[in-house]
């Protein structure tokens, strides 16, 4: 099933054993295209805290309810490890988040979840002693790092779109696979002589982005992008 970034804001966040809060964000990489954290600013019984929740916690996007269902309970969330939505996500943050959890880490291996092509396989009880021994060795590896590749969809939503021959419009939404979270197209809303027409364009038309400029180049002309299938709300 497809599912719109955009319309997952405010999507509440239920555990086994209550509401945990809303999705205030999402985390996708730019290398994979793929959504690697939901920004969840969790509800008055966490001091409205925001936690990160990982796609391999996610059992259900529940559209109709307007609910994603994880597989964790709210003390869980509660001792996971903090974030600061205002700076970079460190790798050190995310080898701590996974470690945990429990989970193994997405970076590295051959498919979009480094060993699993999915997130749902990566699933597992925590660590024992040996595996956090070793998990705590990777960290120290990672500790002054930032993964640069993170991005927020809340802030390249509107982002210029740079085609081959002038710009055409901005980014209006990002189209996400719910079984695997890759990036199945971006939406596009097209510029004043197209009247605002929305079509999209596949992840792997994507040439760059820069972050400065607040600008994502394509490699497809303006005629190209402009031929391409509409979109709608309901998907592609």
């Amino acid at each position: 099933m497809s599912i719109n970034a955009h319309n997952m804001k405010g999507s509440a966040i239920i555990a086994r054993d209550g509401a945990i809060g809303e999705v205030e964000d999402v985390y996708f990489d730019d290398e994979k295209w793929t959504v690697r954290y939901l920004v969840v600013k969790a509800g008055a019984w966490l001091f409205r805290r925001e936690v990160l929740i990982s796609p391999i916690s996610i059992e259900k996007v529940d559209e109709a309810n307007n609910q994603v269902i994880v597989n964790l309970t709210r003390d869980q969330v509660k001792n996971s490890p903090d974030i600061d939505t205002q700076k970079p996500v460190s790798r050190q943050h995310e080898t701590a988040f996974m470690d945990y959890y429990g989970y193994p880490y997405y970076w590295g291996g051959p498919y979009l979840w480094g060993d699993s092509a999915f997130p749902a396989t990566l699933a597992m009880p925590p660590a024992v002693e040996s595996q956090m021994a070793a998990a705590a060795a990777r960290r120290r590896e990672y500790e002054d790092s930032y993964d640069e590749h993170l991005r927020s969809v809340n802030e390249v939503r509107g982002y210029h779109i740079e085609a081959a021959d002038g710009e055409i419009g901005h980014v209006d939404d990002f189209i996400i696979d719910d079984r695997n979270w890759a990036i199945r197209s971006i939406a596009i809303r097209t510029g004043g002589w197209l009247s605002g027409r929305k079509t999209f364009v596949s992840p792997q038309s994507i040439e760059g982005i820069s972050w400065t400029e607040s600008k994502m180049f394509v490699n497809l002309t303006r005629g190209q992008i402009a031929s391409g299938p509409e979109y709608t709300e309901s998907g592609q």
